[in-house]
């Protein structure tokens, strides 16, 4: 199956800090790959340049055929937008918006907002009931599915989570990482950084990364 992400050499330094050291990583179309590591190991630096939210200092990044680092800051808005969906372990739901209207934002920033295919996206994640609540009016499992439907809306090639379950109790977890296997079961790619080795273990691939170098990769089932 051809490559949907492909990193060659890829470093990031913030003055005398190398935040990402020659790495290499290739993550077919279709597959769900876990990244973990200690703080400071550089997930999140590479979670934002997979993500087209910043650039790489050298090295070759490619997203779905385009390489990033050619693109001017405008064409990677655009690549936000079309090709990658977020989410977050800190939920960022805008709080006068209700669910539907939450999930109609990230319509709006790509096409047109249509809230049957919003409400729609809700059903999915189980919240079709839930779709008139504000943020404050639901529980932090319930703001996280209101994320996922956010980021599946305008159909994503790839799924990015940042420690998706990190603000979660054991009941929500198992709901998002039902809900992330029903994405995969579908077709859909997902990366997801995570601290929790049992939804690390979720995963087909899993690598580490410590001092912004990969150290190990483990393939599961």
């Amino acid at each position: 199956m051809a490559d949907l992400l492909e990193l060659r050499g890829v470093s990031k330094v913030y003055g005398d800090l190398h935040a990402l050291s020659e790495v290499d990583l290739s993550v077919p179309a279709g597959e769900w790959l876990s990244i973990v590591g200690p703080s400071g190991s550089g997930k999140t630096t590479l979670m934002n340049i997979v993500g087209a939210m910043d650039k790489a200092t050298s090295g070759t990044v490619a997203l779905d055929g385009v390489e990033l680092s050619e693109l001017r800051p405008k064409d990677l808005t655009a690549i936000r937008r079309n090709t990658v969906g977020l989410i977050f372990q800190k939920f960022h739901l805008i709080p006068h918006l209700n669910a539907v209207e939450n999930v109609m934002v990230a319509q709006y920033y790509h096409s047109m907002p249509d809230e049957t295919e919003a409400l729609t996206a809700l059903e999915k994640v189980g919240l079709g009931g839930r779709a008139t609540h504000l943020p404050a009016q639901l529980s932090g499992g319930e703001q996280q599915r209101v994320c996922i439907a956010r980021a599946l809306i305008n159909y994503p090639k790839l799924i990015l989570a940042d420690e998706p379950t990190g603000n979660l109790d054991a009941a929500n977890e198992q709901i998002v990482l039902d809900i992330f296997h029903s994405l995969h079961a579908d077709g859909a790619t997902l990366v997801v950084v995570t601290h929790d080795p049992e939804v690390a273990r979720q995963g087909q691939r899993e690598i580490a990364l410590d001092h912004g170098r990969v150290v190990r990769e483990i393939h599961h089932g």
